[in-house]
């Protein structure tokens, strides 16, 4: 049986610590709990996507260490399929450390990895023409901006699949790569702060209009505790978040990606995926790493019908 889902793009190692009121100059502090978990745009995407019982793959780039050989254990243990995660034979993994205060706010520092300098190589293009989705998730990586890109997302469309778009970074060429690839997005999914810089607008309504004009056939703006904007044809509604206290929102982006894509998978229309979307992404910043709190499907439908939402 083949695979319903395959990720590309980023993939690191997330090491969370919290809460970290301060750091010792010298000596020993103690917290309440660190958390290890894969992440990163297509890696996080991936795992949260299997956790949900989608059958998904990832095609990324990880490096032959003792970190890469701990990424690529933890997906597998959760039912993702490594097949087209690739070792990079000198560079090391892609790794981030995640220091959460206790009000939430958190300091990242981050060590580049094989996963920047990932590829699209002939078995990506070999396995999307079974996917029934594509989350393409590596704008702003060395090799992908500017390359195979728009052809490889070309190929998964004319197979059949839906593409869903994320970025990893709104780098310099990101405006660029995104005229190149929208043309072949059905979901383009960044975040409020990301559509704003690239688009240059002045406000999300008219983010994804400009977007939308670059050829993607519908947005969903992540916008943090103000929930999603979801902007088709003539369609613009916003679906409130629930009304959490947050622990982590490091993977809460890639869980809403994630989220959308099982729901659809499931049958669910547009917005009803982009609510349970957004039931995941609550679980998510519930608890720390890459999972929070989140258990299952239907773990995650239950709390879509009980949980509160934020009022506007």
């Amino acid at each position: 049986m083949g695979n319903e889902l395959i990720c590309v793009g980023l993939t690191t190692l997330d090491i969370v610590a919290r809460p970290v009121e301060v750091l010792p100059e010298d000596g020993l502090a103690l917290i309440e709990e660190v958390a290890v978990a894969p992440a990163g745009t297509a890696a996080g995407s991936a795992y949260i996507a299997a956790t949900l019982g989608v059958r998904a793959a990832l095609a990324s780039q990880v490096g032959s260490d003792a970190t890469g050989r701990t990424v690529k254990g933890l997906l597998e243990a959760q039912g993702v399929d490594t097949h087209l995660l690739a070792v990079h034979p000198s560079m090391p993994t892609s790794t981030t450390l995640i220091l959460v205060r206790p009000s939430g706010a958190r300091s990242r520092l981050h060590a580049l990895g094989a996963s920047r300098a990932m590829t699209i190589g002939a078995a990506v293009d070999e396995a999307v023409r079974s996917a029934r989705f594509v989350h393409y998730a590596a704008i702003g990586g060395l090799h992908t901006n500017g390359g195979p890109g728009r052809e490889f997302l070309a190929r998964a469309r004319a197979a059949g699949a839906t593409i869903t778009c994320d970025l990893i970074s709104p780098g310099a060429d990101a405006a660029e790569e995104l005229a190149r690839l929208l043309p072949y997005v059905d979901y383009f999914m960044p975040n409020a702060s990301e559509a704003l810089a690239l688009s240059g607008a002045d406000t999300l309504e008219r983010a994804a209009e400009r977007f939308i004009a670059l050829g993607a056939r519908c947005c969903i703006l992540k916008d943090g505790a103000a929930g999603s904007l979801f902007v088709k044809d003539s369609i613009v509604e916003r679906i409130p978040a629930h009304d959490i206290v947050p622990v982590d929102t490091t993977s809460c982006g890639d869980s809403y990606c994630a989220g959308f894509i099982a729901a659809r998978l499931k049958g669910a229309d547009e917005i009803g995926a982009c609510r349970f979307a957004t039931a995941v992404a609550a679980l998510v910043a519930q608890g720390p790493g890459t999972l929070g709190k989140l258990k299952s499907f239907e773990d995650a439908e239950n709390y879509r019908k009980t949980a509160p939402l934020r009022r506007a």
